[in-house]
């Protein structure tokens, strides 16, 4: 059973399962990848090393793009640069005539276009997981007909079982299970300020704790706004984690149980089932 069949028959929780990530460097790249996009042909082994170490040792993740539908003829090589720390959300967008520039572009930055449109970055890498080919693309047509210019296909974001994926950018909401609902509408309440907790993983700037504080503040309080919760104080108990939270009634403490699953294959790949993290709430109380 493909793994994004297995978790839907299992009811498996999309909730805080959002990967880290401060910042992106995207690469555009309209050739098909291999199983790791900058790092196999048909990109430059070579280079894509050189340039996946120098983004890494800065701390900021490399996310290759490209155009949905059938493949265009690349003239230069698009880079963004994306900021998905909270305050500090930004895109900029710059291009090279030479792949090898990539590795001469500043990543404190100062170089590139500001740009104040979104991203929309939909997992669609056949090659990592065949679920991200079939229910990725499907995403990212369907964007792409509503948002030609904001969408992108992506490589592997992780949460293979979630497919379709996606994460909005700059600021960095993970969604899984997009094609199960109206990916389009998600978007319309990103560009409105707002979330859609159905779908939603978590906010990639934000530790596992935190995003699952969230979502049960928002499934108690109603507030579907995108900057809702911030997180002011997180600290480890003994079975879980205690997560301080803002509202505009003061804070509030949500203590969260930390379990795991049942063994099961999270990818498409996977050969050994493993258990994966939960989350569960014990308390929501305000903070005196």
């Amino acid at each position: 059973m493909p793994c994004s069949d297995g978790a839907r028959a299992r009811q498996d929780s999309l909730v805080a399962t959002g990967s880290h990530g401060d910042r992106w460097f995207l690469v555009e790249n309209q050739a098909g990848w291999g199983r790791h996009a900058l790092l196999d042909p048909p990109f430059d082994p070579t280079l894509g090393r050189a340039l996946v170490h120098r983004i890494e040792g800065a701390g900021i993740r490399p996310l290759a793009i490209r155009r949905p539908g059938r493949r265009v003829t690349q003239e230069g090589t698009r880079w963004a640069l994306v900021d998905s720390r909270p305050g500090r959300e930004s895109v900029r967008w710059g291009r090279v005539d030479d792949e090898r520039e990539l590795l001469d572009v500043p990543l404190d930055g100062s170089a590139g276009t500001p740009s104040d449109r979104p991203v929309l970055a939909v997992c669609a890498h056949g090659r990592h997981d065949q679920c991200c080919a079939v229910r990725g693309r499907v995403v990212a047509a369907r964007l792409a007909a509503a948002y030609p210019e904001e969408t992108w296909e992506c490589s592997h974001l992780g949460g293979d079982r979630f497919a379709g994926t996606m994460v909005l950018l700059p600021h960095g909401l993970y969604y899984g299970w997009a094609d199960d609902g109206d990916a389009v509408a998600i978007v319309d309440a990103y560009l409105a300020g707002r979330v859609d907790p159905r779908f939603l993983r978590g906010r990639s700037a934000y530790s596992h704790p935190v995003q699952a504080a969230q979502h049960f503040a928002r499934a108690d309080l109603g507030d579907d706004t995108l900057d809702a919760f911030a997180p002011l104080h997180e600290s480890l108990t003994a079975d879980g984690w205690s997560v301080q939270l803002s509202t505009p009634d003061g804070p509030i403490t949500v203590r969260l149980v930390e379990t795991q699953s049942d063994p099961l294959l999270s990818t498409c790949a996977a050969t050994r089932p493993l258990p994966v993290h939960q989350w569960t709430l014990a308390e929501m109380l305000r903070t005196p």
